[in-house]
């Protein structure tokens, strides 16, 4: 790929070459994925040793209980994993009949973990360096300490003063009942243990082990419905990707559960209307936002476990129902088509590419912050509230249930270009991501935007509701004629609301990445 090298925006930070990169949001884990590539690993076990790190330096956005998809290039083809984890079989609607809304926190908001699952399979099918060294940086991290960064920093002030009431969180992430400092030393102890124990048994004894049975007695003690049964009947699933062609490319996706779909419904709306619009133009933006909205509500009404799925992916990738949808959209007129799909902002996601082709698009997420609130006590794990995710409206495909997958928000994405590798890309944070994705196919696929310039741009964002966020950095004219138009516009947003990504493009030699100024990583490599 060829790239306009222009940096436009104020952020602007550096694109990144080499022939072998890792790009996330902590330069330590950065430093682990670089690390198993100097001693013969390959992009995939960067991954993994960068993934792990996570859980250690950036808990805030994860943990060692989260959930995990992937797509993997092996330099041929394309490979999806979903290692998203289940509710337990007595996660019934019965349970919550007393109930308006599924609960965010606590123990019935947690399905079983995925990410350790993950890492396995990924190691088993594509790995060459031994499952256990890949977990070294991240036991000596969380051993010895490191520095809380100055994002992660500030919500972990947040989550410790809200999740005071769970006892074995607060020993756990705080250091005399506070919040580490930004720059203060935080050792973890209990996540060294664990991540030890995981290395030793290749993530067995987490499913069917001691880990196992700490995590299912604490279930028990607080009258949850997880058992061990529970976590040892986990499977994490390799699947086929779904797509979408659209700007001379094609996006792919992981599907359902994850909200993918959204992403390639907005795009493959947007195709048809968008044209050859002058790029951050108030058209462009609010054809973008249109296309969006649609996408939105589809996946409000219908995106569940693919297995429950009433419209499969297929009918609502339809380029025919897609266009018949692209013709509803007025140039002129906002629609604002408000859902009710819920969402948390706190997520980590990395991409990884090699010098033999193997590229790697990777989010693993706790989900609302730390997770439930809830750690197993002894152990560091986090354990992630995706049975948030799950509705109680009676006949949705996304009704809460037993053994089944709920909606989630996090996605990885990659792009192809003639089926060849393009670039493999991540934007984090709740609906920022199928959002992110689309404003990331018409920054670098449609109008050639290096990574990096397109990552620093500012974004959009609209919200369940209907409004829309706008960051700071848009023209004033583009904000006021949106308005016009009918768009309730949102100014001065905090950041985060905005995701962060992170980006590998492949070009004829080597690879450009891009890491966003919105978190605390980078992208490098040699």
């Amino acid at each position: 790929m060829s790239f306009d090298w222009a940096m436009p925006y104020s952020a602007n930070r550096s694109p990144v070459f080499a022939k072998n990169l890792v790009a996330t949001s902590q330069p330590l884990a950065v430093e682990a994925g670089i690390n198993a590539m100097r001693r013969g690993g390959n992009a995939v076990d960067a991954a993994i040793a960068t993934a792990i790190t996570l859980t250690v330096v950036e808990p805030n956005n994860n943990g060692i209980g989260s959930d995990a998809f992937v797509i993997v290039h092996d330099g041929k083809a394309l490979h999806g994993l979903n290692a998203s984890g289940r509710s337990p079989a007595a996660m019934t609607p019965d349970r919550f009949k007393n109930q308006t809304a599924m609960p965010v926190w606590g123990w019935e908001a947690v399905t079983v973990p995925g990410a350790v699952s993950a890492w396995v399979a990924l190691s088993e099918r594509f790995g060459m360096l031994p499952f256990a060294d890949l977990f070294e940086d991240a036991i000596r991290h969380a051993h010895q300490g490191f520095q809380v960064g100055p994002k992660s920093g500030f919500f972990w002030r947040y989550t410790v003063d809200r999740s005071k009431r769970f006892k074995a969180f607060t020993d756990t992430f705080s250091i005399d009942g506070r919040a580490p400092a930004i720059g203060e030393v935080m050792k973890l102890p209990d996540h060294a243990r664990t991540l030890q124990i995981i290395a030793e048994t290749r993530g067995e004894d987490f499913y069917r082990g001691a880990l196992a049975e700490a995590i299912a007695a604490d279930a028990a003690e607080h009258g949850a419905c997880m058992t061990a049964e529970d976590l040892a009947n986990h499977q994490c699933d390799w699947v086929d990707p779904i797509s979408m062609d659209g700007f001379d490319a094609t996006l792919h996706e992981i599907p359902p559960n994850g909200q993918g779909l959204m992403a390639l419904i907005a795009l493959g709306i947007l195709k048809h209307i968008h044209g050859d619009l002058p790029l951050d133009s108030a058209d462009s933006v609010h054809l973008q936002i249109e296309a969006q909205r649609i996408a939105f509500a589809e996946a409000e009404r219908h995106l569940a476990d693919l297995s429950h799925m009433r419209v499969k992916p297929e009918a609502l990738l339809d380029e025919r129902y897609l266009k018949s949808r692209a013709d509803e959209i007025s140039i002129d007129k906002a629609n604002p088509n408000p859902t009710t799909l819920g969402a948390g902002e706190d997520t980590v996601y990395l991409t990884t590419a090699d010098d033999n082709g193997m590229m790697v698009s990777m989010i693993q997420s706790n989900y609302r912050g730390f997770g439930s609130g809830i750690v197993v006590p002894g152990t560091g794990i986090s354990l992630q509230n995706r049975g948030s995710g799950f509705t109680l409206e009676e006949g949705h495909a996304n009704q809460v249930g037993p053994s089944k997958r709920p909606y989630h928000t996090i996605i990885p994405g990659f792009v192809t270009k003639g089926g060849d590798a393009a670039m493999s890309f991540g934007v984090m944070g709740g609906h920022m991501q199928a959002q992110g994705h689309l404003q990331m196919m018409v920054r670098i696929m449609l109008n050639g935007q290096n990574p990096q310039a397109a990552s620093d741009a500012p974004r959009w964002h609209v919200f369940e509701d209907g409004r829309v966020a706008l960051e700071d950095g848009f023209d004033l004219k583009v904000i006021e004629a949106l308005q016009k138009r009918g768009h309730h516009i949102v100014l001065g947003e905090q950041e985060h609301l905005f995701g962060g990504a992170q980006l590998i493009a492949k070009m004829e030699e080597g690879y450009c990445a891009g890491s966003d100024h919105r978190k605390e990583g980078l992208a490098s490599g040699f």
